[in-house]
């Protein structure tokens, strides 16, 4: 068994913002806005959040009307990448973790920082590269799937991956778990890096600013870390 860790969700360079995470500890996953056409009908405008505010509520007015991107999505739990990313998800077997982090920043409140979290996770049950589907298991896969971002987008599923996750045992959290600190870099400007006590447990190290190439964790004791974080 392994995971893997990806960032996701929106950020101030793909939307402009950070989610927010509230006094109570809970968040909201904001992704981020569908740059390419789509048959997506949710917008930041009309989606809802946890707190029965719309994404727009958070987020620069200059998206609010863009579709968006949900992509991981935890109500088939799917994800699915078509760029250099792929070839990290090919690596995964049924069973792994797929990770997901996000950052978030504090609405209203001064007890958590502006940080890097972990927001949910997938526990593999299939992994679909779409380049090796025949014609019909390319129609059979898009209608079972058809809730991952990039079924529903227009130009196509030249080189798509997906990996889905047993509903069972795959969520979105209640609470994220602060993963990272800020670092100056040698401009002054910050970035962020694996905190000292999640360097211990996960036995992963320093920037995690962008999730390319992905993170994996293998050594059995920092997974068993990583499963009782994610208690599972």
């Amino acid at each position: 068994m392994k995971a893997m860790l990806l960032r996701v969700g929106i950020d101030k360079g793909c939307g402009g913002c950070l989610g927010p995470i509230f006094q109570d500890g809970t968040f909201e996953y904001i992704p981020i806005p569908e740059m390419e056409d789509t048959r997506e009908k949710r917008t930041f405008y009309n989606t809802q959040g946890i707190k029965n505010r719309p994404f727009s509520f958070y987020t620069p007015k200059k998206i609010h009307r863009q579709p968006i991107h949900f992509d991981p999505e935890f109500e088939t739990f799917t994800y699915g990448d078509a760029t250099s990313k792929r070839k990290s998800l090919l690596k995964l077997d049924m069973n792994d973790l797929l990770v997901f982090y996000a950052g978030l920043e504090p609405y209203k409140n001064n007890k958590y920082p502006t940080a890097l979290y972990i927001i949910g996770y997938l526990k593999v049950k299939k992994i679909i590269d779409f380049n090796r589907l025949k014609a019909d298991e390319i129609i059979q896969y898009s209608q079972k799937y058809s809730n991952n971002a990039h079924i529903k987008q227009i130009k196509g599923l030249k080189n798509l991956v997906i990996i889905v996750g047993d509903g069972n045992k795959s969520k979105i959290l209640d609470k994220p778990i602060l993963i990272s600190e800020i670092k100056l870099n040698k401009l002054g400007r910050p970035y962020h890096v694996v905190s000292p006590v999640m360097e211990k447990l996960l036995g992963i190290k320093g920037s995690i600013q962008r999730s390319i190439p992905p993170r994996f964790i293998e050594d059995p004791s920092n997974l068993e870390n990583l499963k009782n974080l994610l208690k599972i």
